[in-house]
């Protein structure tokens, strides 16, 4: 069984809350940790977990996780002697279009100058699509993405609906989230009641592979 991006970024804090605490974060904190709207999403991705043999949990007992498997560490690159140089994992695609599953990863790390960046960014996405042509975010671009679960109406955010990623222009209004394209061949996305939705991070800027 594969997982998703967001199951091996859950895999990655339990082990990361395991090492310093010695015990595994509650279903509450994995929630918060994540900007999920409710713990029911937590023991989603930890049943895949279980399921996928990354993890065991004894029903009825209070932090009784323990790993079964214990994530990759990150390729370890050799810095320069720049402090504007970040390593930057690439953990799969996002959709500028419809949104499209997290679950394609990558093992792949790569070194960049962070003054290319609006904000300091935690990882790279790879688009796919062309509905944010129009605020210049281009099909196969790698766009930073800085880690919050906070945005202000108008800007472009890396969003999680269900268990799909998209980047789309943020704008609530009324009690109610549209993420919009910036192409008008596309249509906007409302967030319908009862959807699972976050907010996974904030666009930072890109970077354009050569060829």
């Amino acid at each position: 069984m594969s997982l998703t991006d967001t199951q091996r970024a859950i895999h990655a804090f339990l082990a990361e809350r395991i090492e310093a605490d010695g015990y595994a974060p509650s279903q509450a904190e994995i929630a918060h940790a994540f900007g999920f709207s409710g713990v029911r999403a937590a023991q989603y991705h930890l049943e895949a977990l279980e399921s996928a043999g990354v993890i065991e949990r004894s029903p009825g007992r209070a932090r009784s996780l323990r790993l079964l498997q214990w994530p990759d560490r990150p390729r370890q690159l050799d810095l320069p002697a720049n402090d504007d140089a970040l390593q930057l994992p690439v953990l799969g695609q996002v959709a500028a279009g419809v949104p499209i599953g997290a679950d394609i990863g990558s093992e792949q790390v790569v070194l960049m100058d962070r003054t290319l960046f609006s904000l300091t960014p935690d990882y790279l996405l790879r688009v796919k699509g062309d509905s944010m042509r129009d605020e210049g975010i281009f099909d196969g671009d790698l766009i930073g993405v800085h880690r919050t679960s906070e945005a202000r109406s108008g800007q472009v955010v890396i969003a999680r609906i269900d268990d799909e990623i998209t980047v789309k222009l943020f704008k609530p209004t009324r009690g109610k989230v549209r993420l919009l394209p910036r192409n008008p061949d596309h249509d906007p996305i409302e967030v319908q009641p009862g959807q699972d939705f976050a907010i996974e991070g904030l666009y930072c800027g890109l970077v354009r592979p050569h060829g």
